[in-house]
């Protein structure tokens, strides 16, 4: 897949430095700013599911996160997802979670959506299991998200498990970590990145960013400790339907920072729908001008059918066209 048209008909080298043949590694390495957005997978062994979800998506992500388990709820895998879909020539990032996974098979994973040219690899500690479908469940947790990117890239840069023994072919793969900038202690969030950056991270997809002020302090800090050079950074972005879901969110999720002036122009609203994806389009814009933000990561559960117009409305993407089926 490196020889794909990425860019208004013009393609975008592998350059040194790079850790993978992907596009979306191309495309942030390029200066361009990159979009990505996730894909629900379905409660199906129908991969036709699959391919109508993400072909809402087509013509304006640069890649597709396929989610593994999120909220501790059962549902397809994310290696399955992204088997189904690399086939189809999209950009897949992987998403690890550490909770029900031990490290042989978390890098017997690896070794095999590297070899499905899946490209980029989200290393996530995981929801616990009491807030899924399967409370019972036995969690895992033999990694966490930082020991998780310290395997994959020994795995990626020495060519060897954690055991060290040798592998024959190292996977190629663009490392991502998640980050909560609303979290509190919110002033150690950016130390936190720091860590996480020296563990391997080379792409950050964020929470949800409502608080612009705050996340403004955030990259701030980011700033200042010079991590801007060392990491893309993608902010988390979403739509609200009403302003009963996003004071339930607020309420229930801890880290989602929603403030008073996003419930208010939702429950004012004519159209709540159509007034949380006006939110999301202008915060799209606010973000794309702070400092140090490379990029957006679109989170829009049960809301995939929006995503194409949203993205389009911000013009975020400017006059460039991300890759989609011939």
């Amino acid at each position: 897949m490196v020889n794909d048209k990425a860019i208004q008909g013009k393609i975008l080298p592998v350059l040194p430095g790079h850790s993978s043949g992907g596009r979306l590694e191309r495309v942030l390495r390029s200066g361009h700013f990159a979009v990505t957005a996730e894909i629900a997978p379905p409660d199906s062994a129908d991969p036709q599911d699959v391919y109508k979800r993400a072909a809402m998506f087509n013509g304006v992500v640069d890649a597709i996160n396929a989610t593994d388990g999120s909220g501790a709820n059962c549902h397809m895998s994310s290696m399955g997802v992204c088997s189904l879909l690399t086939r189809q020539g999209y950009s897949m990032v992987m998403q690890i979670s550490c909770r029900d996974k031990n490290r042989i098979a978390i890098q017997a994973d690896v070794l095999g959506a590297s070899a499905m040219n899946v490209a980029n690899m989200l290393c996530l500690s995981g929801d616990g299991v009491n807030t899924g479908d399967h409370p019972e469940a036995k969690p895992v947790f033999d990694l966490d998200s930082m020991s998780l990117l310290k395997t994959i890239r020994m795995m990626r840069d020495k060519s060897q498990f954690l055991s060290g023994r040798k592998i024959s072919k190292a996977p190629d793969v663009f490392l991502g970590a998640a980050a909560n900038p609303f979290a509190n202690p919110v002033d150690y969030r950016a130390h936190r990145l720091a860590k996480k950056i020296a563990a391997g991270a080379q792409f950050i997809q964020t929470q949800y960013c409502f608080d612009i002020p705050v996340f403004k302090d955030y990259m701030k800090r980011v700033v200042d400790l010079g991590l801007i050079d060392k990491v893309f950074i993608l902010a988390g972005v979403g739509t609200m339907v009403s302003a009963n879901s996003a004071l339930w969110i607020r309420k229930n999720i801890p880290g989602i920072s929603i403030p008073d002036w996003v419930i208010k122009r939702l429950k004012d609203a004519d159209n709540p729908k159509q007034e949380g994806q006006n939110i999301c389009v202008e915060l799209m814009q606010q973000l794309q001008e702070i400092e140090g933000v490379s990029g957006i990561h679109m989170m829009a559960y049960k809301q995939e059918h929006c995503v194409k117009d949203v993205i389009t409305k911000s013009g975020v993407l400017g006059d460039r066209k991300p890759w989609q089926p011939e």
